[in-house]
């Protein structure tokens, strides 16, 4: 089995009883869905996630995914984790087609970081965006988008709009906004990092206090839904 491919088998029963048997048991529920087919449950071996899940490219390839000998083409959409454990809960893998774009979460990848001017310098970097949401054809998807900071010295930002996008990449915030031309990583004088990291320190101490659960909010720890939601 290559890195990019699941074995899964379909997953009988429902509920979040039935889902916390098969964790024990060192299973994953999953849904496997998209492509105007119907959405099939499925369960996946915990321990050959775990391994898979420590490629970063895992989380923006194309998956082979194969339920008993049927094979199809997905991409992990949504990962959820147990608040205290950090162990995986469930699993969403969304099926592609070679014809239709498909919106996904890709990583950041800082070239130069180290060899900068800024950073020779003395300068601080700060990574003030660390993946970006893009769309395209399954075909054109990247495993990141390259970020390079050769050039920059102390005081500079680089903004998304300077970023180089892959052939057939849509880069979505700006598609929506062409305005929304935030910036993706600065080099900093450290004095002047340092006390911007005091002041946001200051006040989330000050947000924190006296904060108490709201009313009817659940407790750290609860079972988390089963179906959708994004990776934390």
């Amino acid at each position: 089995m290559n890195e990019y491919e699941l074995q899964a088998d379909l997953r009988e029963g429902g509920g979040k009883g039935a889902a916390r048997r098969l964790r024990r048991e060192g299973i994953i529920p999953a849904v496997l869905y998209g492509a105007g087919k119907d959405t099939v449950s499925i369960q996946l071996d915990a321990n050959d996630v775990y391994k898979r899940l420590e490629n970063e490219a895992f989380f923006s390839h194309i998956l082979d995914v194969k339920v008993g000998s049927a094979g199809t083409q997905a991409v992990l959409k949504a990962l959820q984790r147990d608040p205290i454990t950090n162990r995986v809960t469930h699993m969403d893998l969304l099926r592609v087609s070679s014809t239709q774009e498909i919106t996904m979460q890709v990583p950041l990848h800082f070239l130069g970081e180290d060899d900068c001017p800024g950073k020779k310098a003395g300068g601080v970097v700060n990574h003030l965006l660390m993946e970006l949401e893009i769309s395209c054809l399954p075909k054109d998807l990247p495993e990141y988008i390259e970020v390079d900071m050769g050039h920059m010295d102390i005081g500079d930002s680089l903004h998304l709009s300077e970023l180089v996008m892959p052939e057939g990449v849509t880069l979505n915030a700006l598609a929506q906004d062409p305005d929304h031309d935030q910036p993706v990583v600065s080099v900093q004088h450290a004095q002047k990092f340092d006390e911007e990291e005091e002041a946001l320190l200051a006040e989330g101490e000050e947000g924190e206090e006296g904060e108490e659960p709201a009313e009817g909010e659940a407790p750290a720890g609860e079972d988390a839904p089963e179906e959708g939601g994004k990776e934390s």
